[in-house]
């Protein structure tokens, strides 16, 4: 409760830390609960371009398929439906 990874003050870090990486080259990634728990904050980190994103494995189907949609949004051209069979796939192995 003393802290909330959707508020505005870290989603500025966030974003600029991306920005900045991705300017120089590296690509970033993420760790932690907040893509897990919180689908918007998934959404803001495909919005901003982040490379990587490590989920729990009870929210893992959820929130690939919620990514999928994002990324559907952003690249309307893009055939996002391969990605999501080939996932489920994976999953099922």
């Amino acid at each position: 409760r003393l802290f909330d990874e959707r508020s505005e003050a870290f989603t500025r870090l966030i974003d600029e830390a991306i920005g900045k990486a991705h300017h120089i080259g590296i690509k970033v990634g993420i760790c932690g609960q907040a893509p897990s728990n919180y689908p918007e904050f998934a959404a803001f980190l495909v919005h901003e371009g982040i490379d990587s994103i490590s989920l729990n494995p009870d929210s893992f189907v959820a929130t690939i398929r919620h990514v999928a949609e994002v990324e559907q949004g952003l690249h309307p051209d893009a055939d996002v439906t391969d990605t999501k069979d080939r996932l489920a796939e994976d999953i099922e192995c």
